[in-house]
């Protein structure tokens, strides 16, 4: 399947294609660098907020909840509909969750209604649960600076990632429709099971 898509080829085929700088289709360290950092004020403001509400200890639910929702919940149904996890071996090369092992099949057809709920629903769980803590303890104010955060991440995620993802069907994907179809012509595999999906809905 890896051989099929032209994001896991050698870089060479990628010469003269049009979609270079409209699509992260290529894995770059500097696109996970990026994501980092935008998501790093949320993770320090979050974990100073539990530590100062007087529950640090309830840092491993969260850390548990973490390795659970981006290794095994959002690896099925998100990740695994990602070109990027099509490519041969059984670690994830992508700019957001760079190291996930591959545990599921890749599924080259559009995430289903069910599995964009559950992920919506995955990432308020994980972006809430700090913020519980440290409004229960006290800390107001840090719990502001928590959900300002929040919503700076979500906003340039949507805004500087989303714009330029492979992954299509993910609820928060938007890629221009004229870049959309043209990577799907590249990648017949990928063409068809989403065309097979829009015929069944």
């Amino acid at each position: 399947m890896a051989d099929e898509i032209c994001t896991n080829l050698p870089e060479r085929v990628c010469k003269g294609c049009g979609l270079k700088g409209h699509l992260m289709c290529r894995y770059q360290f500097r696109d996970t660098l990026h994501f980092f950092m935008i998501v790093l004020p949320f993770f320090t403001a979050s974990i100073g907020g539990m530590i100062r509400a007087g529950f640090g200890w309830w840092l491993f639910g969260w850390l548990g909840y973490m390795l659970f929702f981006f290794f095994v919940w959002e690896a099925r149904v998100l990740c695994s509909h990602c070109p990027y996890w099509a490519e041969e071996g059984r670690i994830l090369h992508c700019h957001a969750n760079y190291g996930v092992i591959k545990i599921w099949p890749y599924h080259p057809e559009p995430m289903n209604k069910s599995e964009q709920i559950q992920f919506i629903i995955g990432v308020l769980i994980f972006l809430l649960y700090p913020l519980v803590f440290t409004v229960v303890g006290g800390q107001y104010l840090l719990a502001g600076i928590g959900l300002v955060c929040a919503a700076s991440f979500g906003y340039l995620l949507y805004s500087e990632i989303c714009n330029r993802c492979v992954n299509f069907s993910c609820p928060l994907n938007n890629v221009p429709e004229e870049v959309r179809k043209a990577y799907l012509e590249k990648n017949p595999v990928m063409g068809e099971a989403s065309k097979k999906t829009n015929e069944e809905d």
